[in-house]
């Protein structure tokens, strides 16, 4: 089993950027233009290594090898965009890697790419990209390019030796779980064991309403392959486990005028095998909630004043600084109640938000990964 963060290292460690690897300071796939990009470079690595793995690492400055780090993806339909764009898509898997000097809420991304030994091209228009295109690396670029040749394999060996160099260990498990029990003392730290082979840590704030247990502040992790399964700031967490399934299902809080409630939002499965394997499956259990229409017209014209007043710099009274904080939320309930264009605003106000105030954005943030994840779906 491989240790992910013993393997960015080695990979950072490994020359430049090449047909087999590359590294962003970040993507955001939330844009036209971010897809666009982020499946060039996945049509690209994939078309230049047949027979090998490629990998990205998200969260390196480029110039230094810096990890900075990103904030916690955890869009497990990230596949569903590589099949939607791409002709023979490659098994892309996006997973987050925790690094002890990076804050509570960075990981470093490692996008894993497997090809599938066929050509790779984009399905469809795309930004300024056109359906058809083929891309292939060249040095540290992705490019557009004829298919004319046959592409030699000449990376297998060089990736095959990062990966077993990069193999776990029982010194580095160990480690691992006394790190995370350490670190997250403060919030009933656990681990358990499956199939006498995978240690499994986690942690949260436990609140116990009526019968049941609930938690906030959950950090998930997978210590034989440093992989952060889970992370969430805001929302309110349910675990069951017993020695073969470990369940996590995700709420969040959503409402208006200041009368809210939970409502569920995903179901994960992580699914531990006698053979050394394990399967994670998620399944979206959300329903949006509805509200009247003349309701909600009202709440978004409102959002649609504040947002003019934060464009233009004009001071909001206290009222509007109270509907401040419900703004991303409110949009994305009048999006689900199918007011269309409230998606565009939701975007609009993001880098408005993120300059008022870092609560303000991390609020925004919360619902962003929730649209993301219902529109994958």
């Amino acid at each position: 089993m491989i240790n992910k963060r013993l393997l960015i290292k080695h990979l950072l460690s490994h020359n430049d950027e090449n047909s087999f690897y590359d590294k962003k300071r970040k993507i955001d796939i939330s844009y036209k233009e971010g897809k666009a990009k982020f499946l060039k470079h996945i049509c690209a690595l994939s078309n230049s290594n047949p027979k090998n793995n490629s990998y990205i690492v998200i969260g390196v400055e480029d110039e230094d090898n810096n990890i900075i780090g990103v904030d916690f993806f955890d869009d497990s339909k990230i596949q569903n965009l590589i099949n939607a764009y791409l002709t023979n898509p490659p098994i892309v898997q996006y997973e987050n890697i925790p690094f002890p000097h990076l804050p509570d809420d960075r990981v470093v991304g490692l996008v894993t790419i497997r090809p599938t030994g066929k050509l790779t091209s984009l399905r469809k228009n795309i930004w300024k990209y056109y359906g058809g295109s083929v891309f292939f690396r060249d040095g540290s670029m992705s490019m557009p390019k004829v298919f004319d040749i046959e592409i030699k394999d000449v990376n297998s060996k060089i990736v095959a030796a990062i990966e077993n160099n990069a193999q776990n260990n029982i010194e580095h498990t160990l480690n691992g779980v006394f790190d995370f029990m350490n670190k997250r003392k403060d919030f009933n730290a656990q681990y358990k064991v499956f199939k006498e082979y995978f240690v499994l840590c986690w942690s949260g704030q436990k609140k116990q309403v009526k019968d049941e247990v609930f938690y906030s502040r959950v950090d998930i992790e997978l210590i034989n392959e440093q992989v952060r399964l889970f992370f969430s700031a805001l929302d309110e967490v349910s675990i069951v486990y017993d020695n073969d399934r470990f369940k996590i299902v995700e709420y969040v809080n959503l409402g208006l005028q200041n009368t809210s409630k939970y409502y569920k939002l995903e179901e994960t499965i992580i699914k531990f095998e006698d053979n050394a394997h394990y399967n994670i499956d998620t399944k979206l259990l959300f329903e949006p909630p509805q509200f009247d229409k003349k309701v909600l017209y009202h709440i978004y014209n409102t959002n649609n004043t504040i947002l003019y007043k934060l464009k233009k710099g004009i001071t909001l009274t206290k009222h509007e600084e109270l509907d401040l904080r419900n703004l991303s939320a409110t949009y994305l309930i009048c999006y689900l109640n199918l007011f269309h264009e409230a998606i565009d605003k939701l975007k609009e106000a993001k880098p408005y938000l993120k300059a008022h105030s870092n609560e303000i954005y991390q609020l925004h943030k919360e619902s962003m990964r929730i649209l993301r994840k219902v529109k994958y779906s």
